[in-house]
C-alpha cells in the first residue's frame, strides 16, 4: 500500500528536520506552509508518475520510493521557486522529474556497486536480479524525460544536461583516476558531476521554472553543486557508521565494493605505518572480497577506519563545501529564502542517514 502524502510529510520532517532545522524561525517560518504544501503535491504527482501499468513493471518502479526518502530536491526546486511565481505546476513536474531521475540513478548505483540495502530494504537487484534493476532504472529515467518534455525545451536541456553529467560521473567513478589524476581532486570532480549536478539542476529548476529573476539562476546551480559535493561527503562519513539501522546500509558498503571514499582516498595520503597498514589490509580484503571471500573479512578494518582522524577529516571537508555552497548565495536577495537555504546547507552535512 503506498503511504499517503502526509505521512510521507511526517517522515521528511522528522528525518530532515524540515521544520525545526530548516524553516523554523521568524524569517523563515512562512515559508513552511508554501514549502510543505509544495511537498505534498510533489509525492501526489510522484505517485502518479510511478505507477505503471504493467504489473512487473509497476512493483519495480515503486519500489525504493517506497521505502522512503529525504526529498532533498524536491525541497530544494520549492525553496528557490519563492524567489519567483512559487510552486507553479512547472515548478512541481519539473521537481518530481528530478526526483524521479534521482530514484533512476539509484538502482544503476547500486547494481553496479554491489550494494546490498537501499533505504533500510534489500536493493532492487537483490529482489529480481540486476538485469530488472537496470531496466527499471532505465524506465524511470524515461518517465523523467516525459515530465521534462511536457514543460519545455529548457527544461528538456536542464535534464539532458544533467544526464549527461550523471553518466560521466558514474563512468569516471567505474574507471578510476588515471596516472597524472590526484586521487583527491579526481574523486571531487567525480561527485560534482555524480552527485552535485542534479542538486545544483534541482536548485536551478526553481529559478527557472517559476519565472524568477534569470541572473539567479548562476548561483543558485554553483551552490546545488557545492552543497551536492559536502552532501556525498558526509555520506562517505555515513558509510562507516556503526548502525545499520539508521542508515539503512551494512557498514563500509561502497568499501566493500572496492569504490573509493574520501576516508579512504585521504588514508592513502598518511605516511605514518599504521595508516599505511590499515590502507594494505583494505585492499587486500576489497581483493578477496572480489574473488568471493566474506565481506566480514572487512569489518575490523572499517571500525578502524571509522576511528581514523581521516574520517573527522572528511566530515570537516563536508562542511566546507557547506560552507562554499553558502557563500554561492551572495547574489541572492536577503530574505527567508535565502536564511533556509543556508540551514539547508548545515542540515545536510549534519545529519546521521
Amino acid at each position: 500500500m503506498t503511504a499517503s502524502p502526509s505521512a510521507h510529510r511526517a517522515r521528511l520532517t522528522a528525518n530532515l528536520g524540515l521544520t525545526e532545522r530548516v524553516l523554523a524561525g521568524p524569517r523563515t517560518r512562512k515559508l513552511l506552509a508554501a514549502v510543505e504544501d509544495g511537498l505534498d503535491l510533489v509525492e501526489t504527482q510522484l505517485a502518479a508518475e510511478l505507477k505503471v501499468s504493467d504489473s512487473i513493471a509497476d512493483a519495480t518502479s515503486r519500489y525504493l520510493y517506497e521505502a522512503g526518502g529525504k526529498r532533498v530536491r524536491p525541497m530544494l526546486t520549492l525553496l528557490t521557486a519563492q524567489l519567483g511565481k512559487g510552486a507553479t505546476a512547472d515548478v512541481i513536474s519539473g521537481a518530481t522529474a528530478l526526483e524521479v531521475t534521482h530514484l533512476g540513478s539509484l538502482y544503476h548505483d547500486d547494481v553496479m556497486d554491489g550494494a546490498d540495502k537501499r533505504r533500510g530494504v534489500p536493493s532492487a537487484h537483490m529482489v529480481w536480479g540486476n538485469n530488472v534493476a537496470i531496466l527499471t532504472g532505465d524506465l524511470l529515467f524515461s518517465r523523467a524525460s516525459q515530465l521534462m518534455a511536457q514543460i519545455g525545451e529548457r527544461a528538456i536541456r536542464l535534464q539532458a544536461d544533467t544526464f549527461e553529467r550523471l553518466v560521466l560521473g558514474q563512468l569516471h567513478e567505474t574507471v578510476g583516476a588515471q596516472p597524472g589524476d590526484d586521487p583527491v581532486e579526481f574523486y571531487l570532480q567525480v561527485l560534482a558531476d555524480k552527485t552535485g549536478s542534479l542538486i545544483a539542476a534541482s536548485a536551478q529548476a526553481g529559478i527557472l521554472f517559476s519565472d524568477a529573476p534569470e541572473e539567479y539562476a548562476r548561483p543558485a546551480l554553483d551552490y546545488g553543486e557545492r552543497l551536492g559535493i559536502g552532501f556525498q561527503l558526509l555520506d562517505d562519513v555515513i558509510d562507516l557508521s556503526a548502525d545499520p539501522s539508521e542508515t539503512g546500509k551494512v557498514p563500509g558498503t561502497d568499501l566493500r565494493a572496492g569504490v573509493p571514499t574520501m576516508p579512504y582516498l585521504l588514508l592513502g595520503r598518511a605516511t605514518d605505518p599504521a595508516s599505511t597498514s590499515l590502507k594494505a589490509t583494505i585492499d587486500d580484503g576489497v581483493a578477496r572480497i572480489a574473488d568471493g571471500a566474506d565481506p566480514a573479512i572487512l569489518d575490523d578494518a572499517i571500525a578502524r577506519l571509522r576511528d581514523h582522524a581521516v574520517t573527522e577529516a572528511t566530515r570537516q571537508r563536508a562542511f566546507e563545501w557547506a560552507d562554499a555552497a553558502i557563500d554561492a548565495l551572495a547574489p541572492l536577495p536577503d530574505g527567508p529564502v535565502r536564511d533556509a537555504l543556508e540551514k539547508l546547507a548545515h542540515v545536510v552535512v549534519d545529519r546521521s542517514s
